[in-house]
């Protein structure tokens, strides 16, 4: 006869995360500045008649759908937070935001190497002067809303190391990922667009004072590829989250030593482990002993990021 038990430890019921308000509004920020810029890029180029100065504006565009479904995402989780009918909370609605944005930076990459080809391969005059004060101005934006969500970033890290030094007292020494993948895609697209601005910076000074036309789209296409980096890592991170694929992760090797370390004999039968937050877990654990699922849910309970955990206890088979 097998026996069962669970808990949610350290937690309320469906609060296995909290949502991040200084990023949520700072993202809101950034979201704003980004569109202000945007709008500056367009209404420049269409005036000055420089194509460097569209691209970059539509190419900014896209940033801003992304980041917008960023803030959008934070409000989403925010307000579902106690709906019973997310059984682990609403922090997957942050990575799923986080996975969309990600998606739409691949396809900004498309655009990207489409665009810097055609270029290649069919020039367009440049007004330089009027495209390199325009691209001074992006970067100056996007720095400033790098600088607001690594800030964000940081405030969060900081403020969940000190509540979980004080409340748990538990150090492994471990990063068991407290990373805000909504906020990592919100900073990938500001990252992505100040690295443009600088090659293109760049770029449009050596077309003016080096007379190398074929900077600007060479230039470009190689930024490309490094937003492609960018853009695989977040789909990697996000699609390992959407998919439970966490069973590598440092946490399941710890609660295999717990079992084998028992002073009980205990034979582990299964184990199923998954992130219902940021560096919070959920567990199953099944195992074959003469002891109740308390002794080995007590023996868990030193690893605090095991937010909820089930235990079923199988006796021993006999010889």
């Amino acid at each position: 006869m097998s026996e069962h038990s669970h808990s949610a430890a350290g937690a309320h019921e469906h609060d296995f995360d909290e949502v991040n308000p200084l990023a949520e509004r700072r993202t809101r920020w950034v979201v704003i500045l980004t569109a202000v810029t945007m709008v500056v890029e367009l209404l420049a180029g269409w005036w000055y008649g420089s194509m460097a100065l569209l691209a970059d504006g539509w190419h900014m565009s896209s940033h801003v759908i992304a980041l917008g479904l960023s803030v959008a995402a934070y409000a989403l989780a925010r307000r579902l937070r106690r709906d019973a009918r997310f059984a682990f909370g609403t922090w997957k609605i942050e990575v799923l935001g986080g996975y969309t944005s990600a998606l739409l930076l691949a396809g900004v990459v498309l655009l990207m190497a489409y665009e810097c080809v055609t270029r290649l391969l069919h020039p367009e005059p440049i007004s330089y002067d009027q495209a390199l004060a325009v691209a001074t101005l992006g970067l100056a934006v996007n720095l400033a809303s790098a600088w607001m969500l690594a800030g964000a970033a940081h405030g969060h890290k900081h403020g969940h190391d000190h509540a979980h030094d004080h409340e748990h007292g538990h150090e492994n020494g471990h990063e068991h990922g407290h990373a805000d993948l909504n906020l990592r895609s919100a900073y990938f697209h500001v990252a992505a667009d100040a690295a443009t601005s600088v090659l293109a910076i760049g770029a449009l000074a050596g077309g003016k004072y080096l007379q190398l036309g074929w900077l600007d789209a060479g230039v470009g296409l190689f930024g490309s590829t490094v937003v492609a980096a960018w853009a695989w890592s977040l789909l990697r991170s996000t699609g390992r989250l959407l998919l439970d694929a966490d069973m590598d992760a440092p946490i399941v090797a710890e609660i295999r030593q717990v079992v084998r370390d028992s002073t009980v004999p205990a034979r582990l039968e299964d184990l199923h482990v998954w992130r219902v937050g940021k560096g919070k877990y959920a567990c199953i654990v099944s195992v074959s002993a003469s002891a109740t699922p308390e002794y080995f849910r007590t023996l868990l309970r030193v690893h605090r990021e095991l937010v909820h955990v089930t235990v079923e206890v199988n006796p021993p088979a006999v010889a």
